[in-house]
């Protein structure tokens, strides 16, 4: 079993303001694609189906990209970024 996934009261409330929940961003932790950020931390990003509304438009994609520092007993999210994508369009030629 991993360490611990602790949220910082920063994450919490940018989560809320951003549109994702803590389900969502465990599973970006888990699962997404991680990448070195700087001082030491790690940024996971995970695309999502959405195909929702968000702030008024409708959007395909959700992007979850949590940032962490992993501590000797536990990894800390500190901040979340939510980034939303237009679905990409098919485009068929009528003959």
């Amino acid at each position: 079993m991993g360490k611990p996934i602790i949220f910082t009261s920063h994450a919490l409330l940018l989560m809320k303001e951003r549109g994702t929940t803590e389900h969502e961003v465990l599973e970006a932790i888990r699962v997404g694609q991680s990448e070195p950020a700087r001082e030491g931390r790690v940024i996971h990003r995970l695309n999502a189906e959405f195909r929702r509304e968000w702030d008024g438009k409708y959007y395909g994609i959700q992007q979850i990209a949590p940032v962490t520092v992993e501590e000797d007993d536990r990894i800390v999210v500190i901040t979340v970024f939510t980034f939303y994508f237009q679905e990409a369009q098919s485009h068929e030629n009528h003959l």
